[in-house]
């Protein structure tokens, strides 16, 4: 099982929106020497929204290849056509990746019961270990916890979640009643402290990408039950949280990684750069945690 702090993986982009192959290679480098546990690879961080088919595969390949299997890597193979979805994760796992990340189909709307066969057909189709991912935020459907639940009984290969709702008491439910061996991680920053110290198995961040070791200290703190330490840290970290979500993800975590020098300010339309009035408190947040 994957566990601990999981960056959700920004791919760097050049001013003029090409993806800048030197600079993933750096940040892949960065995030392992900082103490970071896994890397998804193309998710919504990542961009998955804005790149080509065969961006989005040689990104993934990209990473596992300098990886090297120091890490796991995670791929991106979500989408709301269960066809597609089906071909991405194939593709992935001929590249090497540990496991694949499938978000609940957007813009579609499906019921539970679509929700349930589209990642039971995808299980079936492809033998590599797969993570749900609920974000109604950005999917508008919702994935309830029975769905979730029902995948993880009948699905072998189906082994976690990445639940981003931010509801701490539905993510104490869904700890409390999955089946041993499958994983609950937050999608959620500002929450994830809660619901590791409730039995959960890590965070797929944001904040990650330009925090790496404090998100690691702070993922160690709270699945070994150091709950006033993982809390403080957590205190710590919040206005950087806050931050990095107050537009659309992933424009400030790009915009704040740039700042680090890790890579320039290349993002893709309908995307924009972060607002310059959101520049200089973003700045404070980093600096009050001696990030720059």
């Amino acid at each position: 099982m994957i566990t601990g702090s999981i960056v959700a993986l920004v791919t760097p982009m050049t001013i003029n929106g090409e993806i800048d192959w030197s600079a993933l290679d750096k940040l892949v480098e960065f995030h392992i020497e900082n103490g970071t546990k896994s890397i998804v690879a193309v998710g919504t961080s990542g961009e998955s929204a804005t790149l080509s088919p065969s961006e989005h595969c040689e990104v993934i390949k990209r990473v596992v290849t300098v990886v090297a299997g120091r890490i796991p890597v995670i791929a991106g193979t979500g989408a709301n056509n269960t066809k597609e979805a089906i071909e991405l994760s194939k593709a992935a796992k001929a590249m090497g990746v540990d496991a694949c990340l499938s978000v609940v189909p957007y813009y579609n709307k499906p019921t539970q019961e679509g929700m349930y066969l589209h990642f039971k057909a995808i299980a079936e189709a492809v033998d590599i270990p797969q993570i749900l991912y609920n974000v109604p935020g950005r999917t508008v459907a919702d994935m309830q916890e029975e769905t979730c639940l029902r995948l993880a009984r009948d699905c072998k290969n189906i082994v976690g979640i990445k639940d981003a709702t931010g509801d701490v008491e539905r993510n104490k439910s869904l700890v409390a009643n999955a089946p041993e061996g499958f994983a609950v991680y937050s999608g959620d920053d500002i929450t994830a402290v809660e619901l590791m110290l409730a039995g959960g198995h890590g965070n797929i961040s944001v904040t990650a990408n330009v925090a790496p070791l404090l998100m690691s200290q702070l993922c160690e703190l709270a699945i070994a039950g150091e709950a006033l330490k993982a809390r403080a840290l957590n205190d710590q970290l919040m206005s950087l949280h806050q931050q990095l979500f107050m537009e659309s993800n992933p424009i400030p975590i790009k915009w704040a990684v740039a700042q680090l020098g890790l890579m320039e300010q290349g993002i893709r339309l309908p995307l924009t750069p972060l607002t310059k009035g959101h520049h200089a408190p973003l700045l404070k947040a980093m600096q009050g945690n001696n990030l720059v």
